[in-house]
Parts: structure tokens; sequence; C-alpha cells
């Protein structure tokens, strides 16, 4: 299937302000990508595209005062299957573990380890090591966190989620994947698109979605606390040990958030719609 991506930011600034934005499609779907989802900002400003010490593109800009607009549309093929699911994905004993997914085992800004660590034990010691003690975390997670998009909180870490028992998505990415580091599994956090298809009328506003993938079997895994089940239409945009590693945008300076629009939609060829009204 086809998927329509893309965003529309308004800011308001005062001043000159630098900007970082992590919101291009992951490099790993390029060869997806139908129509490439290029940033524009509106007044045009130079920016300046680089990538981060985890491989994700991101682009710099300087936002001029006054209101600044970023916007991308782009369409990216997709398979059309929900997430992968490999229940036999064994765990790795640390000393077998890749150099590169060592970083992943350790504390981050958002997912404390050490304040984690006695409480995941006493929840997940008895639990089969690998892909069963990864859905195990996730379904702890899952119940443990009410989502409401008021109880969203820019400094929320894995262990406040824990303790406050509420949040969003990339609070119950935070909190399963610091767990699972707790376990000695390898955990990242991802950001990225997450339509609705195949999922129960009616949708809600879009948004970018927060998961994370799990070291298992020689390979990384997707994992998603928060909806607990397989989803169709996953797109990627970057990667970290939290979100504080992968921010959307990050201005350094004071400004006002005037509109924030995300979509992830299918596009339905013609004729899939005959065939759609046929039945």
């Amino acid at each position: 299937m086809k998927l329509r991506v893309g965003y529309e930011m308004i800011y308001d600034f005062q001043q000159p302000t630098p900007m970082i934005m992590v919101l291009g499609v992951h490099f790993t779907r390029a060869s997806d990508v139908i129509v490439p989802d290029f940033l524009t900002v509106t007044p045009a400003v130079p920016i300046t595209p680089y990538r981060d010490m985890f491989g994700n593109w991101c682009s710099r800009i300087v936002a001029p005062p006054g209101r600044l607009r970023l916007f991308a549309d782009g369409i990216v093929r997709d398979l059309g299957v929900t997430d992968p699911l490999v229940p036999d994905a064994i765990q790795h004993a640390v000393e077998d573990l890749p150099p590169d997914t060592l970083v992943y085992l350790l504390g981050s800004r958002y997912c404390e380890t050490d304040r984690l660590s006695d409480i995941a034990w006493k929840l997940f010691e008895k639990t089969p090591p690998g892909w069963a003690r990864v859905q195990a975390i996730c379904d702890f997670v899952h119940h443990h966190i009410a989502f409401n998009y008021q109880h969203a909180r820019a400094t929320r870490t894995a262990y406040e989620a824990y303790e406050e028992g509420r949040g969003v998505c990339r609070d119950y990415a935070h909190l399963a994947l610091t767990l699972c580091r707790c376990m000695n599994i390898p955990a990242r956090y991802c950001t990225g698109y997450l339509g609705d298809m195949g999922t129960p009328q009616p949708w809600g506003v879009g948004d970018f979605a927060g998961w994370f993938e799990a070291y298992l079997g020689g390979k990384w895994h997707t994992f998603d606390p928060r909806n607990n089940v397989p989803r169709l239409g996953r797109v990627l945009i970057a990667q970290g040990r939290d979100a504080a590693d992968v921010p959307i945008t990050q201005t350094f300076g004071p400004n006002h958030l005037v509109s924030f629009k995300v979509w992830t939609d299918e596009i339905v060829e013609p004729a899939e719609e005959a065939v759609a009204a046929a039945r």
C-alpha cells in the first residue's frame, strides 16, 4: 500500500533562533519513498542537513523573528502488513552482545535504569527470557499507564511514569525500554508516523508516535506498549537512547507553537475503491 505522510508546524519567534529538526523518513526506508518528504520552511531560510551520532538525518536552521512554517508532504510505499511477531527470538547474554548494542543497556536522560532495576527484577525475573519477557514488560506497561494527551509532560521520566501511572506514547515507550534494559535486553527509543488504518473508527487527531525496539535473536524488533497489538503502516523517522536524542524539533530560544498537524493516511487507488464498493 501507499501512505501519505507529512506535517505542518507553525511557530512564532521573538528573535533569530537556532533550531534543529529530526523530521525526515529514516534512511532505512529510502527505497520505499515515492515522493520525498522534503522539509520546506516559510519564509525560506538556509537549511543545513547532517547526520547525528545514531545515523538519523537532521536539519538545522536559524528561524527569523516572526511566524515560521515547517511543512512536508510525502508518499511512502509500505508492505501493508502488521509488525512482525517472532516469539522464538532469544535473549542474548550480555557478553555475547554486539558492541554497538551495549549503549542501549545503559541509563539515559529519561530512562533511569538505576531507579527501576530492583522493580524490574521483582516483576519479571520469573518470566521466560527473550521475546516472552519483552512482551510481558509491554503487557505490564500497557495496563499500568493510563493514556491521555492531557497527561503529556515533556520532563516525565520512565520512573515518574511508573510512579504516576499515566502519560502518552513516549512515556509507555520510555518505561518499557527502561525495564528491558534493567533485564539486560538492549532497547532503543523510536519516533515516527503511525496511522490508524486497520483500527476501528472514529480515528483521533494525527500525531507523531513513540515506540521502541528490543535486540533479540541478532536483530532489532518493534514493540509498541501503548497499543500493544501489531499495527499497520509504521514509518520510522529516528532512533536513539530516548526521546532526548530524537526531538521532532529543538529550539534554542523562546517561541510559541501556534499550530501542529501530522498526517499518516493510506492512499486508496481508484481500482481498490471499485473493489471495495463491489463488496
